[in-house]
């Protein structure tokens, strides 16, 4: 599948930087590797994000960063002298992505030994063969958005909004409203169409399909009758986000089936996808169905996706041969008059023009 990579993780000496540290601890100008600059730049335009890890120490590791205008920020770089497949795993955890979209890139054959062995679903390069790597399928989603080319400031915003909720006495529900958290569910549109298609590539933790969507899906949906597909926008105090979710619905008379619902891990824990599912019941609800069912193909990643739809009210339906044939579990919800007008959902104020 291509466009697989989300982060790069880029050691230091001899990788982004001509020399060692070390061994030139006094230089007040560490010079880039030749032709880094240029592909630094081409992946933060592709929305790929980056992060260092070095064996150096922090200080001395993070003046020489600092002191050359790299074109794209590195994220919660991990500086010191333990293995670099912990730092590699520390920097996926904390950035919310998968191992498997992870590429590491150092010019020592044994750091990328050590980080193959242990993480395996890593992607491994030496910085000789990143050129090349530049054109590969991995290294180039189909689509990029707006959202997509920012995803690093919005890493950064993330970590302003952790550190304000670090210091704030209130309840989870308190501190949303503190940042005037909110969430419009709107109909799609056209202009809607790439935002859904890289959406559905890049999403794994909040994907019901656990699988990409072709563009010609989500444009003939779009246009039909029967189907309707809705939008998740998400805004407050530190950034505005944009798209961060969808859900393509089956819109049928009595119950409506959610073909595909997904949501940017970067919006997790900020009432999202509980807004968006409540926004669907409500316009089920007033379309007068009764019954609102989202199937899920079950993965590792997308446990969180259940948790939440267990959390907003669904129940998994036994299915027999799920577990034989790997058919999607449903989860299914009622839908009453009491779905039609929702203001808030857990401190998140709620925006909705769901009927067409």
């Amino acid at each position: 599948m291509s466009g697989d990579i989300k982060c790069v993780v880029w050691d230091l000496d001899g990788t982004l930087l001509t020399g060692v540290l070390l061994e030139q601890p006094d230089d007040p100008s560490p010079t880039p590797r030749l032709g880094v600059v240029d592909l630094l730049a081409a992946l933060g335009d592709r929305g790929i994000i980056h992060s260092i890890a070095s064996r150096n120490p922090p200080e001395l590791a993070a003046a020489a960063v600092q002191s050359v205008p790299w074109p794209v920020p590195f994220l919660c770089p991990q500086y010191g002298f333990g293995p670099k497949s912990g730092a590699v795993r520390r920097i996926a955890e904390t950035l919310q992505v998968g191992l498997g979209t992870v590429a590491f890139v150092d010019d020592d054959p044994y750091e990328r030994a050590e980080v193959a062995a242990v993480e395996p679903s890593v992607t491994v390069l030496p910085p000789d063969a990143f050129p090349d790597a530049l054109g590969w399928p991995q290294f180039n989603p189909p689509v990029v958005t707006e959202e997509g080319r920012r995803r690093a400031a919005s890493y950064r915003e993330a970590q302003r909004r952790q550190s304000a909720s670090a210091d704030f006495g209130g309840s989870r529900a308190e501190f949303r409203r503190w940042c005037r958290t909110t969430v419009t569910v709107r109909p799609a549109t056209a202009a809607d169409l790439p935002r859904l298609t890289e959406l559905s590539w890049r999403t794994s933790q909040f994907n019901s399909r656990a699988a990409a969507v072709p563009d010609q899906v989500f444009a003939d949906r779009l246009g039909s009758d029967r189907h309707r597909i809705f939008c998740a926008g998400l805004r407050d105090r530190f950034s505005d986000d944009g798209t961060v979710g969808a859900a393509l619905v089956d819109a049928g008379p009595d119950r409506w089936e959610v073909e595909l619902l997904m949501m940017s891990c970067r919006a997790t824990g900020r009432g999202v996808i509980e807004v968006l599912l409540a926004g669907l019941a409500a316009a089920a609800a007033r379309a007068g169905a009764t019954e609102l069912r989202v199937p899920v193909h079950a993965t590792e990643r997308n446990l969180p996706l259940r948790l939440a739809l267990v959390g907003a009210g669904f129940r998994a339906a036994v299915v027999s041969d799920a577990v034989s044939t790997r058919a999607p579990v449903p989860f299914v919800r009622p839908v009453s008059d009491a779905d039609r007008h929702r203001a808030m959902v857990d401190g998140v104020r709620v925006v909705t023009d769901c009927d067409r």
